[in-house]
């Protein structure tokens, strides 16, 4: 049986509201991605051209620290990854963990909490920058979904 990480990375807390409830539906362990500079309201405003997260976005080879490191990766078949979609894209923290972290092997779904932008391009960016990778799908959440839903995605 595989072992499941639903890893996340939340400004907000929707994404980490996502995440444990599909961690709680897979019976997975849970990481929260967090920055050692947390994120501000006016950090986030959109689409404001000076706020941090787009003058860190514009700067794709900008790596905000993490907190924490995930110390037992190996430990995991199947990474679940979630995230908000800044810009069009994965924050580039999710860049941060996935450098300090060896996912070569694992299956790794995406999953995004977005109102309107889709997952896809979030995937294929990540894809291209990450090719021996393996991303298997990724699913865009924004609102209420059903266990069936999660276990058809996760398999």
């Amino acid at each position: 049986m595989s072992k499941i990480l639903v890893c996340y990375f939340s400004a907000t807390g929707a994404t980490k509201r996502m995440g444990e409830k599909i961690a709680g539906i897979l019976g997975a362990d849970t990481f929260e991605i967090e920055p050692v500079v947390k994120y501000t309201t006016e950090d986030l405003k959109w689409p404001s051209r000076t706020n941090r997260s787009y003058i860190e976005m514009r700067n794709k080879r900008f790596r905000p620290l993490v907190l924490n490191k995930l110390s037992n990766v190996d430990d995991y078949d199947i990474i679940l990854m979630g995230f908000p979609v800044w810009y069009n894209t994965a924050p580039t923290i999710i860049n941060t963990f996935i450098e300090e972290n060896n996912l070569n092997g694992k299956k790794v779904y995406v999953f995004v909490t977005s109102g309107a932008t889709g997952v896809e391009k979030c995937v294929r960016d990540l894809q291209r920058t990450y090719p021996n990778i393996s991303f298997i799908s990724g699913k865009r959440f924004n609102g209420s979904f059903y266990k069936k839903e999660v276990c058809e995605w996760v398999v």
